[in-house]
């Protein structure tokens, strides 16, 4: 393919295909973006839905979200786009193992987005709207699964289309799989280099905790050596008041200190008890089991401001042991070297690190509380963001240390969902609607969060997928699993009945 080259009143380098808006690409080159079009304006909308067949519902850009100005999206018209000249460069283009062009720059903007530390995104008015219907070949999409996963998501949709095609799908599986291709690598392209910070924005911290006490101190003694200190931390304890080490926050502070305790339940009710008190430009959302660096804030607003975001979620890094220090968490950086620099939009939320302008906490009303007693909450508030415009990026330059002690935390009341039988304690999710003898598996939350954000055909892809992974994960067990088999559906359909109730309840928040 032969690209046009332009280069922006900043000097910057950029290939293009058709005929962009030169003006608004301007504006767009400081910005997240490493990728720009407006390919769902063109015919690609919704493109290759086969793609659940491996992300399931577990990946927040399997579906498009149209309606928003500028969004993150992987699926790239190739006859009008921008591109970084050297992110292009390093991804060495469109691949020639396609059978079109189409199905190339979606293998670009696959692998830039989910394993590439870069970013594709679609921006309305960057090219003009076209009417075209883009196809891609049985052929080509098999090629794509087998360039970017391993072989058995290959066959697994296989298996699936061939319940509903023709033959033709397994003549099309065997030519790929004979023929010569590349496998696609996981390299990267590396984060920017982050500016010194402009500017006095004030930022608030959030730290929910519940019998972890000595863990807090320890959290509230790195922010305070922080280089660039917050205004405000908020503590919303919940540890039993005969649990409580009394005095252990009262001390003289660099910040301000506020510690309210919690009379109601759950974390997500915490973080909005404690997001009214915030009155801050940035919160960041922490988890009491955590460690940070002193420049760990700063390079938050640092990371922000080069990349003129919003929000972004940071590098968590897992402790081997819950009494590794900062300095254990400088030597596991040291070690990772230059392979931790990958920036690229978040494919998750993380509630241990993360940083966001309260404006845009507020507009989506901070934490939905159906998620208390369970999981997947920070998932949901991630997903809501980006549903309501965010770019939300990933931050490897503000890590924090995660300790996971073996007790306390807000899961003790959610350990409760383990529990049958008379000795259980309701939980939130349950609407007074007790579990009774069978545990529901997954968790209600979960399929909540996966009712709420995705399509009535991907949540049924997501049951067969989740059935077929326990019949076949362990082949030697198979037969006693075909035998536990209407035991597993009735808990997957009970979990699915406490998810739907909670669905027509609708969000909560207070």
């Amino acid at each position: 393919m032969i690209l046009k080259e332009y280069t922006s009143s900043k000097g910057d380098s950029l290939l293009y295909a058709g005929s962009p808006d030169f003006e608004l690409l301007e504006n767009l080159v400081d910005g997240p973006g490493d990728l720009w079009h407006s390919s769902l304006d063109q015919g690609f909308g919704g493109i290759f839905p086969e793609i659940l067949y491996q992300t399931a519902v577990f990946w927040w850009y399997l579906n498009d979200l149209p309606d928003l100005e500028k969004s993150v999206n992987w699926r790239i018209n190739p006859d009008a786009f921008v591109v970084r000249k050297n992110l292009w460069v390093q991804f060495n283009g469109f691949s020639e193992d396609y059978n079109s062009w189409a199905a190339a720059s979606l293998d670009l903007g696959y692998r830039m987005l989910r394993f590439g530390g870069a970013m594709p995104l679609y921006v309305k008015g960057l090219f003009l709207p076209k009417d075209q219907v883009p196809v891609i070949s049985k052929e080509d999409k098999y090629l794509f699964f087998l360039k970017n996963f391993k072989e058995r998501h290959a066959w697994y949709m296989l298996f699936r289309e061939l319940l509903k095609n023709s033959f033709s799908e397994l003549r099309a599986f065997r030519k790929i799989r004979k023929s010569n291709f590349k496998t696609n690598g996981f390299e990267f392209f590396p984060a920017r280099q982050i500016e010194k910070y402009v500017g006095n924005a004030t930022v608030d911290v959030i730290i929910p905790t519940m019998m972890r006490q000595d863990y807090t101190l320890q959290l509230l003694e790195d922010y305070a050596n922080q280089t660039y200190l917050p205004t405000k931390v908020i503590v919303v304890d919940a540890t039993p008041e005969n649990e409580r080490i009394i005095g252990i926050y009262d001390r003289e502070w660099p910040f301000e200190l506020i510690v309210k305790w919690q009379e109601s339940k759950g974390s997500c009710r915490a973080r909005n008890e404690a997001i009214e008190l915030s009155d801050s430009d940035y919160i960041i959302f922490a988890d009491d089991d955590t460690r940070i660096l002193p420049d760990f804030v700063e390079n938050h607003l640092r990371f922000l401001q080069t990349y003129n975001v919003d929000a972004c979620t940071g590098l968590d890094v897992q402790a081997t042991h819950h009494r590794q220090d900062l300095n254990d968490l400088r030597n596991i950086l040291e070690e990772r070297g230059k392979d931790r620099y990958k920036a690229g939009a978040a494919q998750t939320f993380n509630n241990a690190n993360s940083f966001v302008k309260r404006e845009r906490v507020l507009e989506i009303k901070g934490n939905d509380i159906n998620f208390d007693g369970g999981y997947g909450e920070d998932s949901d508030f991630g997903y809501r963001l980006i549903q309501n415009g965010v770019l939300l990026i990933f931050n490897p330059y503000s890590v924090n240390l995660h300790l996971k002690p073996p007790s306390g935390g807000y899961r003790v009341w959610g350990g409760q969902s383990a529990v049958i039988g008379k000795k259980r304690k309701i939980q939130p999710w349950e609407l007074n609607k007790p579990v009774g003898n069978i545990r529901p598996v997954p968790s209600p939350t979960l399929v909540y969060g996966i009712l709420k954000h995705f399509k009535p055909i991907q949540v049924q892809e997501y049951k067969y997928r989740y059935l077929f992974l326990y019949l076949t994960r362990d082949l030697k067990k198979l037969p006693i699993r075909l035998l536990n088999l209407p035991y597993k559906l009735n808990q997957f359909n009970k979990a699915m009945f406490y998810a739907k109730n909670l669905l027509k309840r609708g969000e909560q928040f207070k």
